[in-house]
């Protein structure tokens, strides 16, 4: 490739500006949704004075470049409808096709917002079904920047099931039931990265100004701060990841055998595959399973190189095909632990009849094994039309090479940085929100906190601010701002426990409780204690749907789970009032109320029985006397079923403040 001087950019950047090139951000692409019943600003980039014009159905605004380049033009209120062409010309001309008009929302946060449909419940047939021309996608490439950006990478597509199975599933659930609940084009846009932490999603400016958390206090205003901080934090880190990690001990199976077609398995379990293993009660570990699969292969395969697709693998994998490596990724891979599997399996090992497929997955913290969909998990010749790939999912063998049991790890300790330096607070947001702030949304979902449970209280500061930043950014007053609260994860403990992931569940109310048009999906109910990404995404899409269309369409709907209100202590017993009852207090599925919590003077709390009377909730223990405060859902995964007549969950909460 040839290489090009700085010099050389310079020339061909001021030729741009000299001769005109009219040019668009990638948000403004063919199939597009532009937001209906709002002020809709096109803008981009040509010639220095260049005269563009933007013409869309029977409007036209015109616009001339500054020195810089850049253009804008303001279009009024666009009423639904569509398929339209946009044409943006200059000395050059742009026509945008098949652009709609109608409801866009902008999706964010880590990897609960980011996982696709490939990992849902029944994905096969979702993705299948996942046909909707008026609802378009749009991703954000992943990118991080220590300024904000003037552009993403991206474009937008039509919801086929080609595009839909890489899409956001709680994003693309949302949009498909406000699409036909509303009857309107949806666009859909998908800026999320897993494993982050909301100090990146924020404007920089307003995480400074937070002097109440450590990313404000943890700030460093020299390089020369950050070098003298480095070994304590490394040591913090170093400490951090010896409770958290398991190491991998070696692979010890593979001279065993276990990957050789002749090694007997009696000995071996079974388990339904694809699925973490962690849903096993003998493999709730951290640390090293190999699972075998026979496959009876057609003799008219014999000889043929074979693509095995195995989906997403959390953490490693090696993986083999008649005790032969054929594949393997480990920690040298970024986002190792969600990457699609997918190896070629030389011709010279394939044989007519059985053969034999053995994965060995090590998994460092949490989750482990295979976490696709049942269509994930197939064997096909690589390059054979007309061939119908053998579907792999069913019943695995299985065996624990070594484990240790899970265990919860400290806060994750916080690195020093150089203020406006790369993994310094909002390079997320410079490069992922920033550029999309002036395209017209209707507002925003958020899936976001997983990484941010050790710092809970913090999170009370900062969820408001930035969603507080990204309003004033958009420009747009207090657009809808939903979030999905923690799903149910870990085990829960036989007694009421205080941990930072119910604290983090709570900062999330409290946010929704004190900022205007916001509301809450609740998802404990739909958790998974061995899948910190649980696979029911239908009703996360949904229930956050269900807010959507009361805030930001003024449906008459019920759209909240039972919210506290009150308590009043009544002799030995403590009455609760609350908000949101939706036609009345039940208990979910039916049954007595759980999950539960009482406590008398001496602040411990102990399960508690409860009841419902007259919409208020009743609660008492024999072991509490004089009752002085109640905890709901206190645990990281609980046993409760508080809710209302439409069906939705109360959240976790206490009526005290220990």
């Amino acid at each position: 490739m040839r290489r090009i001087s700085p010099a050389c950019i310079v020339f061909t950047f001021i030729s741009s500006l000299a001769f005109g090139e009219v040019r668009l951000p990638s948000v403004f692409s063919d199939h597009m949704v532009l937001q209906r019943q709002a002020k809709v600003r096109i803008w981009g980039w040509a010639g220095a004075g260049e005269a563009v014009t933007v013409t869309f159905r029977n409007q036209k605004a015109t616009a001339q470049a500054g020195k810089d380049g850049t253009w804008s033009v303001v279009l009024p209120p666009l009423v639904t409808g569509g398929p339209d062409e946009l044409v943006i010309a200059g000395k050059n001309r742009i026509a945008l096709k098949d652009v709609l008009v109608g409801e866009v929302w902008v999706g964010s946060g880590q990897s609960n917002m980011a996982m696709n449909l490939l990992g849902v419940l029944n994905s096969d047939k979702e993705i299948a079904a996942a046909n909707f021309p008026n609802i378009r996608l749009f991703t954000v490439a992943i990118a991080n920047a220590n300024t904000p950006s003037d552009n993403v990478n991206g474009s937008w597509q039509i919801c086929t099931p080609d595009s839909a199975k890489w899409f956001s599933a709680s994003a693309y659930f949302f949009g498909r039931t406000l699409h036909k609940d509303l009857g309107v084009p949806i666009g859909l846009i998908n800026s999320s990265v897993g494993g982050t932490a909301i100090e990146s999603w924020i404007r920089p400016q307003d995480a400074m100004a937070l002097k109440d958390v450590g990313v404000a206090r943890a700030a460093k205003k020299t390089a020369d701060e950050v070098k003298a901080a480095m070994p304590e934090y490394e040591k913090q880190r170093m400490a951090w990841e010896a409770a958290a990690y398991v190491k991998d001990p070696g692979n010890t199976g593979f001279a065993k055998g276990w990957a050789d077609p002749e090694h007997s398995v009696a000995d071996w379990k079974t388990m339904p595959m694809p699925e973490p293993f962690e849903s096993r009660d003998d493999l709730d570990i951290d640390g090293v399973v190999w699972f075998r699969c026979d496959v009876d292969l057609p003799a008219g395969w014999a000889g043929r190189d074979l693509t095995l697709n195995l989906g997403p693998i959390d953490d490693c994998d090696t993986t083999y095909f008649n005790n032969t490596k054929i594949g393997g990724i480990g920690m040298e891979t970024p986002e190792f632990w969600a990457k699609i599997r997918q190896y070629t399996v030389p011709g010279k090992l394939v044989r007519a009849g059985r053969n034999v497929i053995a994965v060995r997955v090590f998994d460092r913290w949490l989750t482990g094994g295979f976490t696709g969909g049942k269509g994930d998990v197939t064997l096909a010749p690589a390059a054979g039309k007309g061939d119908t790939p053998i579907n792999l999912s069913g019943n695995w063998s299985y065996k624990v090479e070594w484990g240790r049991t899970q265990t919860m790890p400290p806060p994750v300790p916080r690195a020093p940085y150089v203020v406006g330096g790369n993994g310094s607070p909002g390079e997320l947001y410079n490069a992922m929100i920033a550029p999309l702030t002036s395209f017209a949304i209707r507002g925003v979902i958020w899936y976001q906190g997983e990484s941010n449970a050790a710092n809970a209280k913090e999170y009370q500061s900062l969820l408001p601010a930035m969603i507080a930043g990204w309003r004033t950014q958009w420009g747009l007053g207090d657009f809808p701002f939903l979030v999905v609260q923690l799903a149910g994860f870990f085990p829960t403990a036989a007694y009421p426990t205080d941990t930072y992931w119910v604290r983090l569940r709570e900062a999330q109310l409290l946010t929704v409780q004190k900022v205007p048009r916001t509301a809450l999906a609740v998802a404990m109910d739909i958790g998974d204690a061995t899948n910190i990404h649980p696979p029911n995404k239908q009703e996360v899409g949904r229930r956050l749907a269900l807010a959507a269309e009361a805030i930001a369409y003024g449906k008459n709907i019920e759209y909240s789970g039972p919210m506290y209100k009150s308590m009043r202590v009544d002799g030995d017993k403590i009455r609760l009032t609350f908000t949101h009852l939706g036609g009345g207090l039940t208990a979910l599925g039916g049954g007595k109320l759980t999950g539960f919590a009482i406590a008398g003077l001496d602040r411990k709390f102990v399960w508690a029985e409860a009841r419902i009377e007259n919409d208020q909730v009743v609660v008492w223990s024999d072991r509490v006397s004089k009752p002085v405060a109640v905890r709901y859902a206190w645990a990281n995964n609980p046993i409760c079923n508080l809710g209302n007549k439409t069906g939705l969950p109360a959240p976790s909460f206490r009526t005290d403040d220990f």
